[in-house]
């Protein structure tokens, strides 16, 4: 008789895996992503290019984007396609031999689609330790930044991002960010 159970894929089968479409890892099932739209693809542009041109100036860590694979659990695997992070060198030297990223950046960043349902990524970064997650919500034109435990700070389109706690010196109008 043929076993129904189920076989779970890992993290680093997955990275053997470029042939399959977008998509995440959750639980161990390949969860497929459809393409983002050229708004989205925009705002990640933006952001990750304030955050490479801050690590470029400060020298204070990396900076990356374009659905970066993030491990948020093991056993079975979780790996999230992060839009855009910032991780500080003495995080980063920690990083395994893996494909994925293995350890907390400090900074997620997360443009919200409007398919997209952020919680359980948001509390997935947050319990792995990630020291903030910037949800940059397009159609309300805002950034919800938040933090462990559990405060959540809202900036409007007139506001500026800036966390001199984790990102010292980092400044980025909303108008900036969502500009036409």
């Amino acid at each position: 008789m043929p076993s129904t159970e189920e076989r779970l894929m890992t993290g680093e089968e997955l990275a053997l895996h470029p042939d399959l479409d977008p998509c995440e890892l959750v639980n161990g099932r390949v969860v497929p992503m459809a393409p983002v739209d050229p708004i989205h693809g925009t705002l990640v542009a933006r952001l990750g290019a304030r955050l490479v041109a801050y690590v470029d100036e400060t020298g204070r860590g990396v900076a990356m984007g374009g659905k970066v694979g993030l491990y948020t659990s093991h056993d079975p695997d979780t790996v999230r396609a992060v839009d855009a992070l910032f991780i500080s060198h003495e995080r980063y030297a920690r990083q395994g031999p893996g494909t994925f990223l293995d350890v907390a950046p400090e900074l997620v960043a997360e443009i919200l689609s409007p398919e997209d349902r952020p919680g359980v990524k948001i509390q997935e970064y947050l319990a792995i330790g990630v020291d903030r997650v910037w949800l940059v919500d397009r159609r309300r034109r805002q950034v919800r930044i938040y933090r462990p435990p559990e405060h959540v700070e809202t900036l409007e389109f007139g506001d500026t991002l800036r966390d001199d706690e984790t990102l010292p010196g980092f400044v980025m109008p909303l108008s900036e960010l969502f500009r036409d």
